[in-house]
């Protein structure tokens, strides 16, 4: 299964259309959409997973700067998701009281 990352994604762009566009190329297994936790709002960006590893390195080189939803979007190969360090709410004091005296 070869994953795909399509960014500068139109927010209108729908998962139908991502779809059709991949399909010229062979068998869809996923379109996700990604969209922001807190509003739903999509974020510009998408996944696309295919079956296929030539139909989806096809699918790379011929949709990479291509329009679909009315702009030219970026295609290529999903790198694999890292782990990121999390924010604890700590570290710095930031808060409080004017200009310290030495």
């Amino acid at each position: 299964m070869t994953s795909i990352y399509v960014g500068n994604l139109a927010y209108e762009a729908t998962e139908q259309e991502l779809r059709e566009a991949f399909a010229q190329y062979g068998e869809v297994a996923s379109v996700t959409i990604i969209v922001d936790r807190a509003t739903g709002k999509p974020r510009g960006f998408a996944f696309v997973e295919m079956p296929d590893g030539e139909a989806a390195a096809q699918a790379i080189e011929n949709l990479h700067l291509a329009r679909i939803a009315g702009r030219s979007v970026t295609v290529n190969e999903a790198r694999p998701k890292t782990e990121r360090p999390r924010r604890s709410g700590g570290g710095r004091n930031w808060g409080g009281g004017g200009r310290r005296s030495w």
